[in-house]
């Protein structure tokens, strides 16, 4: 297990990358000692070593917008932290979502979709269709998955490729619904499958 060596630094302080765990976006840069370092790993949150308060500093102790540690990693000289966090709340004090001035939004669309979904299911909003598809109940949303798949495999068999485009996003979309009412989440699918190819190739690897 690779340790970070603070004594590297004249002052013991090491530089540490804040990464949200989820988005993967940077966000914000502060600096630990040795104490900090354990402390955030104690915590659970991270707690830098402030040099203009020049005392330890928990991120979030005025605020409230924590940062939760879901994993520290050093790089390969032991002189840089990288700690992978969920935010609670605007990381930087001006109010932004990270100190670069930068949405902290996943790149991934799927993800996106998926929390939008979420928040549809949680706080239902008037008018809208996913919303409704929830309050219907697993039945509704069961039956609009079948239907949308026989839609597509009859497009499938025709030479449009727009309109099969169309109906698999309409599947892809009902799809990821159908997981939601069952608390599932696309990861968690992604899972069984890496799973099963794990199996596969271990079973390859025998024959």
């Amino acid at each position: 297990m690779i340790k970070p060596n603070f004594n590297k630094y004249p002052d013991g302080l090491m530089p540490a990358i804040i990464q949200d765990s989820e988005t993967e976006k940077v966000l914000m840069l502060g600096y630990m000692n040795k104490e900090a370092h354990e402390l955030t790993i104690q915590e659970g949150k991270v707690i830098f070593f402030s040099r203009s308060k020049d005392r330890l500093w928990m991120k979030g102790e005025t605020s409230g917008n924590f940062l939760i540690v879901k994993n520290i990693i050093s790089d390969c000289d032991n002189d840089c932290l990288l700690i992978k966090a969920k935010p609670i709340g605007p990381i930087c004090h001006s109010g932004t979502d990270t100190c670069f001035a930068e949405n902290n939004t996943n790149d991934d669309f799927l993800l996106s979709l998926e929390k939008i979904i979420l928040q549809r299911k949680t706080n239902p909003k008037s008018g809208s269709y996913t919303s409704s598809l929830f309050q219907k109940g697993i039945n509704k949303i069961a039956q609009k998955v079948g239907e949308e798949a026989v839609e597509l495999i009859i497009e499938a068999k025709d030479d449009n490729i727009d309109l099969f485009k169309n109906e698999a996003a309409d599947l892809l979309f009902h799809y990821l619904i159908l997981l939601q009412s069952k608390d599932l989440e696309l990861k968690d699918i992604v899972e069984v499958l890496k799973k099963r190819n794990n199996i596969a190739e271990n079973e390859s690897e025998k024959n």
